[in-house]
């Protein structure tokens, strides 16, 4: 049998008209983008979102941390261990109760800041796109998010 479909049929597992091909292949891109910006500061992706959620706020315990990077903890330890282990934060059982562990940027940590400023201005500008079509791709895929939670639960 050919891969062929009648030019009225709308063929639903056609590669190119699945969201979650659009999806990978956009987000591993995107990221990849992000690789030649973030490597003379000497993070990954990954530690980088780390970073942005720390520079937001901070002290936080690893579940609020994992919670907020949508990582499970197991997950983000390994990439916490390495931010600590480049000087960039303290992993600290909080006195009191033990089984917390309160993640601290180091005075490193903060100042990495200021040269991560430069880096999303510097993705709009290789992705050559109109900062009004970012902002509603970023409110469409916050949907997404949300819906997914909805459906998968926490922690999924």
């Amino acid at each position: 049998m050919s891969g062929n479909h009648g030019s009225d049929t709308v063929d639903l597992l056609k590669l190119d008209r699945q969201v979650c091909f659009a999806l990978s292949v956009a987000a591993r891109n995107v990221v990849a983008l992000y690789r030649p910006l973030l490597e003379p500061m000497g993070l990954t992706h990954p530690q980088y979102l780390v970073m942005l959620a720390l520079w937001e706020r901070e002290p936080r315990s690893v579940t609020a941390l994992a919670s907020a990077l949508a990582l499970d903890p197991g997950t983000l330890s390994p990439l916490l261990k390495r931010l600590e282990a480049a000087g960039l934060l303290t992993r600290r059982r909080v006195p009191g109760d033990e089984r917390t562990l309160a993640i601290t940027l180091t005075d490193e940590g903060r100042a990495l800041r200021v040269a991560a400023e430069r880096i999303p201005p510097a993705v709009v500008e290789r992705l050559g796109m109109p900062l009004a079509d970012l902002e509603r791709l970023h409110g469409v895929l916050t949907t997404v998010i949300a819906a997914t939670r909805r459906d998968l639960g926490p922690g999924e």
